[in-house]
């Protein structure tokens, strides 16, 4: 039937381009100039750009996909530094009757709306005024004083939580960040090993507020999920740890950790797909999860709306945002405090290569976020890693650790730059596999330092010695 197109000669590929990345389901037959003046409509280019290969090699433009050894899933990109044809094509759908979405203006040329950022950086300033004042309370000379503070905190986290307002949506998920700072005032210990459990009770204090929040709401929130989960995790571990009688340093050993590993393992689960969008109950086959809206003429056709597209994609995105604001939190709190728990020698080596390894992992999961926040978030956190480290380090080894550290920050200096000029840029392929390697060693070196920063290590050699001297 003419215009119609087996399912085999069907390619499902990503455009990356200088605005996005535009998922099209095309013909194999057709060329690399039709998918670069799609890619040109689609992203109001005024030339349609020239498409390489994921490793660099340039694509002719009168060759066909499958000549060029294009399949199903490959990624294209687009160089718009050495433009082809003028991109003159009204906008249409792709070849194949496809329609095709991106991460950047809408379908029909007009930018997409931007998220409210003025709300959100008002949200995390509230919170990290918050939490100072919950430290102020704690550690506040006077009764009268402390217990004015408690309250003032607990009256901003009720009236957080009410539905009232426009900015209703937003002042919610600040609203756990006061409970959990007069929680944090009301439980303060001012001995170091009892501190991971009020660190427990604030974090069980913040989900009670979420949650209350979360069911007063007119809709669900991601990021109140997110605050639920995160401070029931935490008040069960720290809880176990006490009951056991852990030393503190395993709690902010295994948080530290738990950040690094989330920063990997969030994205995998954020975005949920409901099932009849992937799922062909005619012919029980799987279809691709980015199947766009189609006219009706095929029977057994599964449609998807954009709209479901958009929501699944929003949805996603929010809750990425607000795991990693909770792993920039939990690095922020588990890092130094590792540090100064880890006082024997042995200990300290295995925290500071743990605050490291996380650092490095976290930098590198980072470059695989598409969203500006959550990768702006991550980032501060392995920078924040990296430079409690290095104070640590510093601090150890004294003037001549100054000069050795302005010499690594030179030399890594040259070293970006030489990257960059030889990789063609971090986002090439070559540095991508690389970096994905580096991330994966960084992790695995993670873990083995937590048997050594927890103390485990140096316990096994002392009842080894023991062992040995009694035998």
């Amino acid at each position: 039937m003419a215009g119609t197109h087996a399912p085999a000669d069907i390619l499902a590929l990503s455009v990356h381009g200088p605005v996005g990345v535009l998922d099209l389901v095309v013909p194999g037959t057709a060329t690399a100039a039709d998918v670069a003046e799609e890619y040109a409509v689609r992203a109001g280019l005024d030339a349609a750009p020239v498409l390489r290969s994921r490793l660099g090699h340039g694509l002719e433009p009168a060759t066909t996909l499958a000549r060029a050894g294009v399949v199903t899933g490959d990624l294209l990109v687009a160089d718009p530094s050495a433009p082809g044809v003028p991109a003159d094509r009204a906008a249409e759908p792709v070849a194949g009757g496809r329609h095709a979405a991106r991460s950047g203006p809408a379908a029909d040329g007009s930018p997409r709306p931007r998220p409210d950022t003025l709300p959100m950086l008002g949200l995390a300033v509230a919170a990290a005024a918050a939490g100072l004042a919950g430290w102020c309370a704690a550690t506040a000379p006077g009764g009268a004083l402390r217990a004015t503070a408690i309250g003032l905190l607990l009256v901003a986290a009720v009236l957080g939580v009410l539905p009232i307002g426009r900015r209703a949506a937003h002042r919610v998920v600040a609203a756990p960040a006061f409970g959990a700072a007069a929680a944090f005032a009301m439980a303060w210990d001012p001995h170091g090993v009892r501190l991971p459990m009020v660190l427990g009770v604030t974090g069980l204090a913040a989900a009670l507020v979420a949650a209350v929040g979360r069911a007063l709401a007119a809709r669900p929130g991601e990021a109140l999920r997110v605050w639920v989960l995160a401070g029931v995790a935490g008040f069960v571990g720290t809880g176990l740890a006490s009951l056991g009688g852990a030393p503190p340093r395993l709690v902010w050993s295994l948080v530290l950790l738990g950040a690094l590993l989330a920063a990997r393992f969030v994205p995998a689960v954020a975005v949920d797909v409901p099932d009849q969008y992937l799922i062909d109950l005619d012919r029980l086959a799987v279809t691709a999860w980015s199947a766009r809206e189609q006219p009706s003429g095929r029977r057994g056709r599964t449609v998807v709306p954009l709209d479901a597209v958009d929501a699944v994609a929003a949805r996603g995105t929010r809750i990425v945002t607000a795991a990693s604001a909770a792993v920039l939190a939990a690095v922020l709190l588990s890092a130094p405090l590792l540090l100064a728990a880890a006082t024997l020698p042995i200990d300290r080596v295995g925290a500071r290569v743990l605050v490291g390894c996380a650092g490095a992992g976290l930098l590198l999961a980072a470059r695989s976020y598409r969203h500006a926040a959550a990768r702006a978030l991550l980032r501060i956190a392995g920078l924040a890693c990296g430079t409690v480290l290095a104070t640590a380090l510093l601090g150890a080894a004294g003037r001549a650790g100054w000069w050795l550290a302005g010499l690594a920050v030179l030399t890594a200096a040259a070293l970006v730059v030489a990257a960059v000029a030889v990789g063609r840029g971090w986002r090439s392929a070559w540095w991508s596999r690389r970096a994905e390697v580096a991330e994966g060693l960084a992790g695995a070196t993670a873990v083995g330092a937590l048997v050594v920063a927890s103390g485990w290590f140096r316990q096994l050699w002392e009842l080894a010695s023991l062992w040995k001297l009694g035998a």
